[in-house]
């Protein structure tokens, strides 16, 4: 399969919203970006910014029925800029797909097989991978000549050991249902841990790079030589570090007393761990700039929030440190991990016997830019990385249909 044009669309499809963005891969220049929510609702509203022509945002609010409307929706506001579907230009659309399972470890041109393989991952991404479909199903149905691609969140940790992906649970139990580690973000974990190596002068196969993948959702990776080795969430996104609403870490035995001293219902304890826990549970926001103003105004339960936050994070610094042996770089992402000065700082504070240690004043820089915030001194180096998974997936989306 070859493309004719070089432009490349990429779709990613939640349950009652999409985001797109539309690239041009002979620079990776983005033509437009924009997003449509509330999908379903009375009140559904679109949100396109044509970037080509320097154009500002336009939104649009009212009823969009369904993923179909709405796609046709981004259709017609592409088209209004010159960049519809329907032209030759657009060389293929790129799928943001949560869960590949251990059967699609690299981008893979959809067809109606692999449809079904992303429908049999269901059970195992019950929130995400049926919105990836409704995506998937309306794009092919609105282009059905266009090459379609899945790049896979977890593709990326597909290279982890045995020893790292296993549970320690019953052999057959966990083949029979594919419980196993998967690990989440990858698309993000693989751009920044390159961008990582690139920002030291080095190849990503000479480097080993933990990377902290820090916003609502938050996870952490351990690569070695551009492979990872190691990652924080599991099964689903709910293992790992505290995150805006998800506990992250926890005994399992808890789910068990819940429902016995509780009374909670499996989809009540489901509710709480997934979307009642992290830092909205302990002290009622997940917004990290306001959970530092409340700290600020001398907040105690904010105070407590931030610091358990923090300590988990610690806790997989050193735990990814020893998985790795040799840590090159500690590397940023994501909305928190590229703006909160303040976790950054407190993430390493106290690690300067592993090598790690802040700058202050580099520290509180902002910029969009990849940059190193660690002294010149420091052995380990730390970076803040902006992720770009839209970019990521673009790339892999045009390699595979132009190779």
């Amino acid at each position: 399969m070859t493309a004719t044009g070089t432009r490349v669309l990429v779709l990613n499809s939640g349950s009652s919203s999409l985001k797109y963005q539309l690239l041009d891969m002979t620079d990776a220049t983005r033509l437009a970006v924009g997003l449509v929510e509330r999908i379903g609702e009375e009140t559904s509203r679109l949100a396109h910014t044509p970037l080509a022509a320097g154009g500002d945002k336009r939104e649009t609010e009212g009823q969009i029925a369904d993923h179909e409307a709405a796609l046709k929706a981004v259709a017609a506001e592409l088209a209004a800029d010159g960049l519809g579907l329907d032209s030759p230009e657009l060389a293929a659309i790129g799928h943001r797909v949560v869960h590949g399972g251990l059967q699609f470890t690299e981008p893979t041109v959809i067809d109606d097989a692999v449809l079904k393989e992303i429908e049999r991952l269901v059970p195992v991404a019950p929130l995400h991978n049926p919105a990836n479909l409704t995506g998937i199903r309306t794009a092919r149905a609105l282009r059905p000549d266009l090459p379609q691609v899945a790049v896979f969140d977890t593709a990326f940790h597909t290279t982890m050991p045995e020893h790292a992906a296993r549970y320690a649970i019953d052999v057959e139990t966990a083949d029979a249902h594919r419980i196993r580690r998967y690990g989440f973000h990858g698309t993000s974990h693989a751009y920044v841990s390159r961008k990582t190596a690139a920002l030291l002068g080095k190849d990503p196969s000479e480097v080993n790079v933990i990377v902290l993948h820090l916003g609502n959702g938050a996870s952490a990776s351990a690569v070695a030589g551009g492979r990872c080795v190691d990652t924080s969430m599991g099964l689903t996104p709910l293992e790992g570090l505290v995150m805006g609403t998800r506990s992250g870490d926890i005994d399992p035995a808890v789910t068990f007393h819940l429902k016995r001293v509780a009374g909670m219902s499996e989809d009540e304890v489901d509710t709480l761990l997934n979307k009642k826990s992290g830092l909205i549970g302990l002290c009622g926001d997940n917004d990290m700039r306001e959970i530092r103003r409340r700290i600020d105004e001398g907040d105690e339960r904010a105070a407590l929030a931030f610091d358990i936050y923090i300590h988990r994070l610690k806790k997989y610094i050193g735990a990814y440190s020893a998985v790795l042996g040799r840590v090159d770089a500690v590397a940023f992402t994501a909305g928190v991990g590229e703006n909160a000065a303040p976790v950054r700082e407190a993430a390493v504070a106290g690690l300067e016997e592993m090598g790690l240690a802040v700058d202050a004043s580099l520290n509180a820089v902002r910029s969009d830019e990849p940059r190193l915030i660690s002294p010149e001194y420091a052995r380990v180096a730390v970076a803040v990385v902006p992720t770009d998974e839209e970019l990521e997936i673009a790339q892999q989306t045009y390699a595979l249909v132009s190779a």
